[in-house]
């Protein structure tokens, strides 16, 4: 998906340099989403911390950004590969010890169908601005007996928006697809997509799913 390749815009890959913000997805309304450049770039804190205890063999972060949860497996001995649109991103997550490929989910993948488990934090579930079709995607991805681990927005959101990072400077990158989705619509969309729900929970204000393939 050609769209994915907004991520490169300037003011992302600017943002991913320094470590730090302001940095928003913009609606074409002109609603702003802040967006945790400064947590993305620091290292896993205890929300994460519950994800990667419930991660299980090999690991592939969808849109890794910077690297946190790839760098946290490596440090502790745990096979993980990062993947993103954003070849800043990328280096950033090699820089950190972490292993990572500029990649979009939608290219070919090393070990499709063997993944042990495939997270899509960080908003990530809105990647292409439909939700069916990366979940029907991740499960191409996992082995058997893998496991998906989502993070939703806040429970009642559901929508399909076309976005633009900007900075609140002015400077702004292309206009791409995007999703937001809460638990209630995000429970909906696995079971369309083959999987089943297999748990959730909060941490600091964040709210998880685990999905488990039919």
């Amino acid at each position: 998906m050609d769209s994915l390749r907004a991520w490169r815009a300037d003011p992302y890959t600017d943002a991913l340099r320094s470590g730090r913000g302001p940095l928003f997805l913009r609606r074409g309304d002109g609603w702003l989403l802040p967006l945790e450049i400064e947590r993305w770039c620091a290292a896993a804190d205890s929300a994460d911390s519950t994800v990667l205890a419930r991660c299980r063999g090999p690991v592939l972060d969808i849109g890794c950004g910077p690297g946190r949860l790839v760098t946290a497996l490596a440090a502790l001995g745990r096979p993980a590969l990062g993947i993103d649109v954003s070849q800043e991103a990328v280096d950033r997550t090699v820089r950190g010890g972490g292993t990572a490929l500029c990649r979009s989910v939608f290219d070919p993948l090393p070990s499709e169908g063997r993944w042990g488990t495939v997270l899509l934090v960080d908003g990530n579930i809105g990647i292409g601005g439909d939700p069916e079709a990366l979940l029907a995607r991740t499960g191409e991805l996992v082995g058997p007996d893998g496991v998906a681990i989502v993070e939703a927005a806040a429970p009642d959101v559901d929508e399909r928006v076309d976005v633009r990072v900007v900075d609140g400077r002015g400077a702004r990158g292309a206009a791409f697809p995007w999703a937001r989705v809460g638990i209630r619509a995000l429970s909906a969309y696995t079971e369309a997509a083959g999987w089943t729900a297999d748990g959730s929970w909060q941490a600091e204000d964040r709210w998880f799913l685990q999905l488990r393939r039919r």
